[in-house]
């Protein structure tokens, strides 16, 4: 009891003295340490002294024998956690410099037992992880020992803890920090059925590290089942992402793609797989499995599997990356740090280039000499050429696209190309397509709606028309519109609408022509028209110019009001072409159509003078709506002419109610004075209108007239 006195008050007389002569505090504790050399509190304090002065080699001295003669003192535990915690923290401030500089300074074996030991005092998982992952680190010959067990543990706690994203803590810790320390391990021996697992662990980390949606409580939210801009004053790029359980810092992946393709050279070089030791990138990684396809057929046994296995993980990567990256330009809202502002949602259609110009005019000299007919005469030429050669004989369908709204074109319709073949790949065996499903079904792709927007455009480009529609009815119940969204332009965003308008262009490209104007009905009345109608660029106008096309190509729009409005006129125009041009008569039909035709302008002339021809067939005319919705003034001119001996003095009844007017005052070729002055007074108001913004009228027609339209169409 004597003696535990005399060692208390040492400690105390040195903690008196260190504040003003540390010198003395110093030979105080030597003293009692000399006198009582197995006390753990005299040399704590020497310690405590020297760290907080921060001698590092003398405290690091002191630590190491503390560690060795006092291994069960708790305060020594919590000392070496204060220790291990600035070696996994990425804090640089001057103490914790200070502690790992103190670390360096014990010899390597005890480094390395005391991590061992600090390892086996953590009852977190994750803290545990860090630890061991600092032993491998610092010691590579430990990986042999701890490494795949340190995998299989940091996989088993992801199961446990039943986290509903490969996107968290024990992932990233086993993908970015263990998984290259066991596959880079000369002297690891491990089966190729295991290298696979873990590469396939890799690969579902980065993919959905890449595709993670925006954060929800960053400054532009959103979700991966629809995104939508929220804010065009910030990029997508600047948001802070943390992975629950790290820090920031930690949380940041570079390059995800390159790291997959380096895991990728290292566990394709252990496995043997067929071709060179390191992919040059994923296009030579493609080609390379294309080859080896060919080869399969004739393979059995091991080889045959080995090579399967190649052949599919090497193609559904290419298949994913080439995906995001083409999802990536035309929904870029989807995704996180991914810069929405260089380019909007864009979205996969019919192309109805054709539109105006698949109708042959042939008209006699003799018939209607007027001079909106003549203008004709010049522009037939142009308008009937051939079909572009090669479309429609297997070569593929053309997509096209505003090469100056979309300044990376080239590199998203890559992409797409890309995805398209490497999907075909992995369908073009039994076993590639069975082994490729099991992949999907473990990492749950069917809820990737980013990847079901690339599968639903793969599947329209394919022509699969029933088949889109099934996937497109199933996104759209996600994609719901939120109203008082705006893009960076001030249009309205139509991310929402996706799947609304290529149901629509699926409906018209499978002839049910009613079902396609609901849907594209349903998108316009959630539409603004533009303010002002949009002057056309030269690409615009050189549409006149270009050879038609067969009708079978593809159009990447982009989804803002400026560009949708448009597609679902031309749409609604297609629709009603056919029926207004049969032998039978309807009038309601081919009013519709020449109310549509204003639109582009003077595009649709040639089929406006088709509908005039047929007019003039029939002798009459029956569209009560005409004055409502029709404004073009060559179109006004040309019905006016109709009126006179010249035109064929056709019957017209253009005005509400006209019809019951002729019928009780009948008087000289069916028309009455008082009707005739109405039509006049009536044409003369309308001409004054022909400088209404024609897409407010046009769209003011598709909410006004939306029951008439749907029920005209069969």
């Amino acid at each position: 009891m004597s003696a535990q006195k005399d060692c208390e008050f040492l400690v105390k007389r040195a903690r008196e003295l260190v504040s003003d002569d540390p010198c003395a505090a110093k030979a105080w504790l030597i003293t009692a340490r000399t006198l009582y050399p197995a006390d753990f509190n005299i040399q704590y304090e020497m310690y405590i002294i020297e760290r907080n002065a921060e001698r590092t080699a003398s405290a690091g001295r002191l630590l190491y024998d503390m560690f060795i003669n006092f291994p069960d003192q708790p305060i020594v535990w919590r000392e070496i956690s204060v220790i291990t915690a600035a070696l996994r923290s990425d804090c640089q401030d001057k103490h914790a410099q200070f502690l790992r500089g103190l670390f360096e300074t014990l010899p390597g074996r005890v480094q390395c037992e005391m991590l061992l030991k600090a390892t086996e005092q953590c009852f977190n998982t994750l803290e545990k992880a860090e630890m061991l992952l600092l032993l491998l680190k610092r010691f590579p010959e430990s990986v042999v020992q701890h490494g795949v067990n340190l995998g299989e543990t940091l996989l088993e706690a992801e199961v446990s803890e039943n986290l509903e994203t490969p996107v968290n803590c024990f992932r990233k810790l086993f993908v970015c920090d263990v998984l290259p320390l066991i596959i880079n391990n000369v002297d690891m021996r491990l089966p190729g059925s295991l290298l696979q697992k873990y590469m396939l662990k890799a690969a579902e980390f980065y993919i959905g590290y890449v595709t993670r949606g925006p954060s929800p409580d960053g400054q532009i939210q959103g979700s991966q089942e629809g995104g939508s801009l929220k804010s065009p004053s910030v990029s997508r790029g600047s948001q802070r992402y943390v992975i629950d359980g790290l820090s920031e810092k930690s949380s940041v992946v570079a390059e995800p793609w390159d790291r997959l393709l380096d895991i990728l050279a290292v566990v394709g070089a252990r496995c043997e797989w067929q071709g060179d030791k390191g992919q040059r990138s994923y296009m030579d990684m493609l080609q390379r499995v294309k080859e080896l396809c060919r080869y399969l057929p004739g393979l059995e046994g091991d080889t045959r599997s080995r090579c399967c296995s190649q052949v599919v993980i090497c193609a559904a990567l290419v298949l994913f990356r080439n995906a995001f990256l083409y999802v990536s330009n035309v929904q870029p809202a989807l995704f996180q740090g991914v810069n929405a502002l260089s380019s909007g949602p864009w979205i996969l259609l019919e192309d109805l280039s054709s539109v105006y110009n698949d109708v042959e005019v042939e008209r006699g000299a003799a018939k209607h000499g007027h001079k909106k007919r003549k203008l004709a005469d010049g522009r037939e030429k142009t308008m009937s050429s051939d079909d572009e050669e090669g479309l429609g004989k297997g070569r593929g369908r053309h997509i096209l696209v505003n090469k100056t709204e979309m300044p990376g074109w080239s590199e998203t319709l890559e992409s797409f190309r890309t995805a398209r073949e490497s999907w075909d790949l992995l369908h073009s065996h039994d076993s590639l397509e069975t082994e490729f499903k099991k992949i999907c079904a473990s990492w749950k792709t069917d809820n990737w709606l980013w990847f079901r927007i690339f599968l639903t455009d793969m599947i329209i480009y394919q022509g699969q028309y029933r088949k889109a529609l099934s996937s497109l009815h199933q996104m759209a119940a996600v994609q719901q519109p939120q109203p008082g969204q705006q893009s960076p332009s001030g249009q309205t965003s139509l991310e929402h609408y996706r799947a609304l308008i290529q149901q629509a262009s699926c409906h018209y490209a499978l002839g049910e022509y009613r079902m396609a104007s609901e849907k594209l009905l349903d998108v316009v009345s959630g539409l603004m028209p533009p303010n002002h109608e949009p002057v056309k660029t030269p690409e615009d106008q050189s549409k006149v110019k270009n050879k038609p096309r067969k009708g079978n190509d593809l159009r990447l729009l982009p989804c803002t009001s400026k560009a949708i409005l448009p597609f679902c006129l031309q749409l609604m125009l297609a629709c009603f072409k056919l029926r207004a041009f049969t032998d039978n008569r309807d009038d309601l039909s081919l009013g519709h159509v020449v109310v549509l035709l204003q639109y582009d302008w003077p595009q649709g002339e040639m089929l406006f003078l088709k509908a005039v021809d047929k007019i003039c067939q029939q002798g009459s005319f029956q569209y009560e709506n005409f004055f409502n919705y029709v404004t073009n003034i060559d179109m006004l001119e040309e019905f006016a002419y109709l009126r006179t001996p010249e035109g064929g003095r056709i019957q017209l009844e253009l005005l509400p109610n006209q019809g019951m007017l002729i019928k009780h005052h009948t008087v000289t070729r069916g028309i009455t004075k008082g009707v005739k002055e109405d039509f006049r007074l009536a044409m003369e108001r309308q001409v004054s209108r022909c400088g209404e913004n024609l897409l407010s009228v046009l769209h003011r027609f598709c909410i006004n007239e939306k029951i008439i339209i749907i029920q005209s169409l069969p």
